[in-house]
């Protein structure tokens, strides 16, 4: 064993990510009401949500600033605010989650896009920001088995 994971051996792992943010109940209403993510297990300062199949984890802080301003990268044309988080959906599951969001008045920070059009790697993107600044990308993919597709 090699403790190198390969992907050929299993099938995809829930992650746990935690993140920092100001005010609980607006984010358990942007994750929770918005996103529609389940609500694990609470307390007075955390909120655990099911994102997907994954453990997100939003921490009280009192410094919780999202992404600091300035740090972007150009990728097909856009300034894409680093650092981000999120997940990727087969592609009419992301169709709907955009227009779930534009219905729930959310503002994008980079609306709903084809990117790589044509190419490997072809994908929906969109960005948006949680109330305590927290950066997430949603994409969208008709075959999700080409996710790490290279050529």
């Amino acid at each position: 064993m090699t403790g190198r994971h390969d992907p050929a051996d299993s099938p995809p792992r829930p992650f746990h990510l935690a993140v920092p943010v100001h005010d609980l109940d607006a984010a358990r209403a942007f994750y929770g009401g918005i996103l529609n993510c389940p609500e694990g297990r609470s307390d007075a300062t955390w909120i655990d949500f099911n994102l997907y199949g994954h453990q997100f984890v939003c921490h009280l802080s009192a410094t919780a600033t999202g992404v600091v301003a300035g740090n972007l990268n150009l990728v097909d044309g856009d300034a894409v605010p680093v650092p981000h988080f999120g997940v990727v959906l087969p592609m009419e599951e992301w169709r709907h989650l955009g227009d779930q969001l534009r219905a729930a008045g959310v503002d994008f920070l980079l609306g709903p896009r084809i990117r790589f059009a044509g190419q490997a790697g072809e994908q929906g993107t969109l960005f948006v920001q949680d109330p305590s600044g927290n950066i997430l990308e949603f994409k969208g993919l008709r075959d999700l088995g080409e996710l790490f597709r290279a050529d």
